[in-house]
């Protein structure tokens, strides 16, 4: 059994299939079916039931796949280590961004580190706060930028700023009269209680994007049921559709900041006084993070 041995098992775990893992790998199906059989005939058990054309890991089958990637990610530190003792000028480097931060860091931060490392490829993932983690955790990639997560003991968390959630509106929005200068905040603060009272509809993003976390939690503190109107990914359109007068979103101030909008928004503070947001860099804990993510960690800093 070698390393690639065990990335077979897991390009059929992926793919659930063995025609596609096959085509995966580059390997003929019938080539990957008989390293299947021998594996199995190895351990003494199925390590997958066969349920039509998919595979589906045995219970002896999950133990072997959760092994097998924390092995494959051990080998994958060590050969980064190891390049980085013997050199800095190349390298691959994988980093999550939810799609909107990516929207305008990137453009912002990748043509810097290129000019500092340019035999180093930077691949991109965009995806959820909650997708990133679990890509984190399974070696996926090497680090992630997002707004803090609830504490995850298999991750290491490191602040690279701090900004404020916000409650946004269009100017002609009649809930703007309620608002009034507190003590804490940056903006003028709203009781989240106009809402409701008024019947106001709220633009929500999906529910497993971190700012959709946060706004829940804060209703569910103030013990208010929202009316959502619209759920979307899409922050940009979230933030369009307020300056219209169509509803009312949460959006933090970083994210605004980088808005070029038609029309204008109000902003409020909410929360008890406010709710402030840490902007993190994210990797898995008592594991080896590679130099060039140190550097790019360097770099996004300095542009927040």
């Amino acid at each position: 059994m070698d390393f690639k041995d065990l990335s077979y098992i897991l390009a059929i775990e992926e793919h659930g299939n063995i025609s596609k893992a096959a085509e995966a790998l580059f390997l003929t199906q019938p080539s990957l079916s008989r390293f299947l059989q021998n594996t199995e005939s190895y351990v003494g058990q199925p390590l997958f039931n066969r349920i039509g054309n998919r595979y589906v890991p045995t219970y002896i089958g999950e133990r072997y796949i959760a092994k097998a990637k924390e092995i494959l990610n051990l080998k994958k530190e060590l050969d980064q280590e190891v390049g980085d003792i013997l050199k800095h000028d190349s390298g691959l480097l994988n980093v999550g961004f939810p799609a909107m931060r990516g929207t305008y860091m990137l453009p912002c931060t990748l043509p810097i580190f290129h000019s500092l490392y340019p035999k180093v490829k930077i691949q991109i993932h965009e995806s959820s706060s909650s997708h990133l983690n679990e890509m984190i955790l399974n070696g996926s990639i090497d680090l992630a930028f997002y707004n803090q997560p609830d504490a995850n003991q298999n991750i290491e968390t490191e602040i690279i700023s701090h900004e404020e959630m916000v409650l946004v509106m269009s100017p002609d929005n009649p809930l703007c009269e309620f608002a009034y200068p507190m003590e804490g905040c940056r903006y003028p603060h709203l009781d989240l209680k106009h809402l409701v009272e008024h019947d106001q509809g709220v633009i929500m993003q999906n529910p497993n994007q971190r700012t959709r976390t946060i706004v829940d939690r804060l209703f569910r503190q103030q013990h208010i049921t929202p009316n959502i109107i619209l759920e979307t990914s899409n922050i940009r359109a979230e933030a369009e559709l307020a300056s219209r007068n169509y509803g009312v979103c949460f959006i933090t101030e970083t994210h605004l900041k980088h808005m070029k909008l038609e029309k204008p928004l109000r902003y409020f503070s909410v929360g008890e006084p406010s709710t402030p947001i840490n902007f993190v860099a994210a990797y898995r804990k008592n594991s080896y993070l590679p130099y060039h993510a140190t550097e790019y960690i360097k770099i996004v800093r300095d542009f927040t």
